[in-house]
């Protein structure tokens, strides 16, 4: 690599989706900037920085000289979204010309699952900063509907018969990739990323059966889901996501299903029956 920096720069490079990324990226040999909390990989042709989303200056330092960033979303937090628009301000101030955002299906200001108002939010600051754009409008992670079943193999929540187009990882991974090697052709445009059919939590709770891990659904109440959430002792914030997460199914705001990852990436996305399959 030449002394001169990579100007494609990748946040979350230790998480699965910006690590997933990188590792695509730099097998293409791709020179990257791996901007991550703890200690970045190391990969062919890639500089690493120790960023955290709330620390601008040292966003500004690791982003001097980007062209194209991937802002992968931060960890849920009561501060989540003032850490992106310093991420955000920081890229702006940098230099950078495009971010690539991965937000969520529907985000909205009155979307049903509370951090889609968060990822809505975020939406808004990068326009607001005069930055090109690429929203990944990302599902649920069909990745993530194993693990709302307790350790008695029941999956509760108030989600009704409503469906869910959930998205494997790996597709998402798949598509930034893509976009981030001629982010161009996607500038200022968003993509709804869906798995190829929506399913209820019952037909999920099916699929994992049918796939060995026997499951069962239970539809809960809202009072009966805050209640057993209660127990957690995590924040109303917290509390108010995680049940929203069934709220938004049953409203049917998570149902769409979009051909955006097979028409970016040529290749259909995974259902879930799919997915757990390929990881026997």
């Amino acid at each position: 690599m030449s002394d001169e920096l990579p100007a494609l720069a990748i946040t979350g490079a230790t998480g699965h989706i910006g690590g997933g990324v990188a590792r695509q990226l730099a097998n293409a040999g791709v020179p990257l900037r791996l901007l991550s909390r703890s200690e970045p990989p190391v990969l062919k042709d890639a500089v690493g920085f120790r960023v955290d989303y709330s620390d601008r200056a040292a966003a500004v330092v690791a982003l001097t000289g980007v062209d194209t960033l991937l802002l992968v979303s931060a960890a849920e937090s009561e501060t989540r979204v003032d850490d992106h628009r310093t991420m955000i301000d920081a890229a702006a101030e940098a230099g950078v010309s495009h971010v690539v955002y991965t937000s969520f299906l529907g985000a909205a200001e009155d979307a049903v699952f509370t951090l889609g108002r968060d990822h809505h939010a975020t939406e808004k600051h990068i326009e607001r900063s005069g930055l090109g754009w690429t929203f990944l409008r990302d599902n649920l992670y069909a990745d993530f509907l194993p693990h709302l079943a307790g350790p008695d193999g029941v999956i509760r929540g108030p989600a009704g018969d409503g469906r869910v187009s959930a998205v494997a990882r790996d597709d998402v991974v798949r598509v930034a990739a893509t976009v981030l090697r001629k982010p161009a052709e996607h500038r200022d445009v968003a993509y709804d990323l869906t798995g190829p059919k929506a399913i209820s939590l019952e037909d999920a709770a099916e699929i994992l059966t049918s796939a060995g891990k026997p499951t069962r659904f239970e539809n809960e109440t809202l009072e009966e889901a805050f209640a057993s959430r209660a127990s957690f002792g995590a924040p109303d914030w917290q509390v108010e996501a995680w049940v929203s997460t069934y709220t938004a199914i049953a409203s049917g705001e998570l149902a769409v299903i979009s051909d955006d990852v097979e028409r970016i990436t040529g290749k259909r996305g995974l259902s879930l029956g799919e997915l757990l399959a390929q990881e026997a």
